[in-house]
């Protein structure tokens, strides 16, 4: 029997950047050159891994990209930064230079009295590892929540009229807004919008709050997904399938919404959400399961099911929402996913420490770190989430370090901005959820 021919090798990190490094290095080094001109600054020759720094627009408007917080020190300051020397002080978070500026909304803008546009402040999780940040830009936050009020009425007819004030409270604009303070129109941030509102339609209607269950949760999901990720069958049955498209609010959603991101994308940035997605519906089932089983997890397999069930598809289309590609392979490189799927399991770690009361009033048994943690090693409920604190905190360090690295490692403009767009989600995502006062609140551990 003849011997298999060895494993091809897999493309490295240094394969990937001599792919694409040099065009994309001497396109920044020109725009460089370009902008230092435009701006009465003498022309000049950039060195080799010079970045370009994304100037500021000459007055805020609603298209104006909003402002980004300032860059926090630790480890974080190193993925900020990104590699030292003479071309790279543009590889950081902070997209402007001045102070933030949060104009007030004209006279003429729409209005939209819902905590979307107003939100409490709420207090922070003691002990919790995070960077604050400026409250997003109220007049994105409202145009924003707006028109995805207006989508999800109007155009897929999403939730009922006595669901309005949870969706009113859930506050999208604010979320969003937050969570992309790179993205250069409100077009840009209706993409992210309307992903997010569609996904949170399947998790309720069809897992949890709104009639949702674990029974026939897989082919639920299996036909949902079917929206982001085409069915190609005959003729004959193709009718039956476009029919199922529109015969339920979460598939209504999910179609229009990928139709739209569809529009702004690349092929190889929407086959990389639906990809995502497939992640996400795997890991309801795991959870699903357990439910169906009446089963608590060990802690361990319940982060595995959490690095799938989590908030990954949402950090993940950063440079779709930014205007930009960060290239397949480069997104595919090993260092890349890690740091993708850390800030996955942090961000969700977060919502997990700040719906525990919320999902402990609700019926049932609901899974989060803390109930688990609690179970599988007979600990209190406050001990158990504290320890669900120190969790979160390791992975934010280890997201960080991670992160860290690999902006060193590869100075490409398209990989910082990337990166930097992953940590603006990371930190607008705490932002939001310390925020929104409106579901959530701390439980008296302190």
């Amino acid at each position: 029997m003849p011997q298999p021919d060895p494993t091809p090798p897999q493309s490295s990190l240094s394969e990937a950047l001599s792919r694409f490094g040099a065009h994309v290095l001497a396109g920044a080094a020109a725009r460089a050159c370009d902008i230092g001109a435009a701006t009465g600054g003498p022309p000049r020759t950039p060195a080799p891994h010079a970045a370009l720094t994304v100037p500021a627009p000459a007055s805020p408007s609603l298209d104006a990209p909003a402002v980004a917080p300032p860059a926090p020190s630790t480890d974080l300051a190193r993925l900020l930064s990104g590699p030292s020397g003479i071309g790279t002080a543009g590889l950081r978070l902070s997209l402007r230079e001045e102070p933030p500026h949060h104009p007030e909304p004209s006279a003429s803008a729409p209005s939209v009295s819902s905590p979307s546009a107003t939100a409490a402040q709420g207090t922070p999780i003691p002990g919790l590892y995070h960077h604050p940040v400026p409250d997003p830009d109220p007049v994105r936050i409202e145009e924003v929540s707006r028109r995805i009020k207006a989508w999800a009425l109007d155009e897929v007819s999403l939730y009922p009229d006595d669901w309005e004030e949870e969706f009113d409270g859930f506050s999208v604009g604010s979320y969003m807004v937050g969570c992309h303070p790179d993205a250069p129109t409100i077009d840009h941030l209706m993409i992210a919008t309307r992903l997010m509102v569609a996904e949170n339609a399947v998790d309720d209607c069809y897992c949890e709050d709104h009639g949702g269950s674990p029974i026939g949760l897989g082919e639920r999901l299996l036909l949902a997904h079917t929206a982001l990720d085409p069915l190609h069958t005959t003729a004959e049955y193709q009718p039956d399938w476009a029919k199922s498209l529109r015969s339920d609010a979460p598939r209504r959603a999910y179609r229009s919404a990928m139709e739209y991101f569809v529009q702004a994308s690349s092929p190889s940035q929407a086959d990389r959400y639906r990809h995502d997605m497939a992640r996400l519906h795997m890991g309801y089932l795991a959870e699903a399961a357990w439910a169906q089983m009446d089963e608590v997890p060990e802690v361990w397999e319940y982060l595995a099911m959490r690095q799938f069930n989590n908030f990954r598809p949402c950090p993940t289309i950063t440079d779709t929402v930014g205007g930009y590609e960060l290239p397949a392979d480069l997104h595919a490189q090993p260092a890349m996913q890690k740091v993708i799927a850390l800030a996955g399991n942090a961000t969700t770690i977060v919502n997990d420490l700040y719906s525990y009361t919320k999902e402990l009033d609700a019926p049932g048994r609901h899974l989060n770190l803390p109930v688990v943690i609690a179970e599988r090693e007979d600990l209190s409920d406050r001990d158990a989430y504290l320890k669900s604190v120190e969790v979160h905190n390791d992975l934010m360090h280890d997201f960080e370090t991670n992160a860290a690295a690999l902006a060193a490692d590869c100075p490409l403009p398209n990989v910082q901005r990337f990166l930097r767009g992953v940590a603006a989600w990371v930190d607008g995502n705490h932002h939001w959820h310390q925020n929104n006062t409106y579901r959530y609140s701390l439980p008296d551990f302190w």
